[in-house]
């Protein structure tokens, strides 16, 4: 009959394994692309761009020859600021280009309802007993006022993998935190 030392080594290799699989998994996700999000970030993503190049691109490009054809260039102010306005809209439109070209997006919840993966809404009570609720999302979906919190924050890395009942603990500012993972689900949150 094992000991309670040797219970509890085994409990804690198991845990081990458990916790290299989730490292493993998330290290797969990040190879396959630069950034993961789910279908409404994309969305949103596609929208700016969309509006960058077909409404605001050519009314900054319209104010430009207009300035332009004002004369002298070198100080024209409204001909400066709008060659400015082009390269920033220029920038950002290739940024969102190339993030929308590597980004996976994640169109469905996973197969294991019991475990927290990207996308899912968690219930957490912290050592005061004081409940929130969280979800984790991409880069690009980060929105404090609707509690979306990035996968890569130290809370998210956390909590991926675990399941209800698990304790985390995470080193903030003022010291460390410890969770208590009470809930999770898959689907948006019921407003109240």
């Amino acid at each position: 009959m094992p000991d309670a030392e040797e219970e509890g080594s085994a409990a804690l290799a198991g845990l081990a394994v458990e916790l290299q699989a989730v490292v493993a998994r998330a290290f797969v996700i990040r190879a396959e692309a630069d950034v993961v999000d789910m279908a409404e970030g994309e969305r949103r993503l596609r929208a700016e761009l969309d509006d960058l190049w077909r409404v605001q691109r050519p009314q900054v490009t319209r104010a430009v020859q207009e300035a332009a054809a004002q004369g002298d260039r070198s100080e024209n102010a409204e001909y400066i600021y709008g060659k400015r306005q082009l390269r920033e809209n220029d920038r950002r439109v290739r940024f969102l280009r190339k993030r929308l070209e590597g980004m996976v997006v994640v169109r469905r919840p996973p197969d294991d309802h019991g475990r927290v993966f990207f996308g899912a809404w968690i219930r957490l009570e912290d050592d005061d007993g004081a409940e929130s609720e969280i979800r984790i999302v991409g880069p690009d979906e980060i929105d404090p006022a609707r509690r979306y919190v990035s996968m890569d924050s130290p809370l998210a890395r956390a909590l991926l993998g675990r399941r209800v009942d698990d304790e985390v603990t995470i080193e903030v500012p003022g010291g460390t935190r410890s969770y208590v993972v009470v809930a999770i689900r898959y689907e948006e949150p019921v407003e109240s």
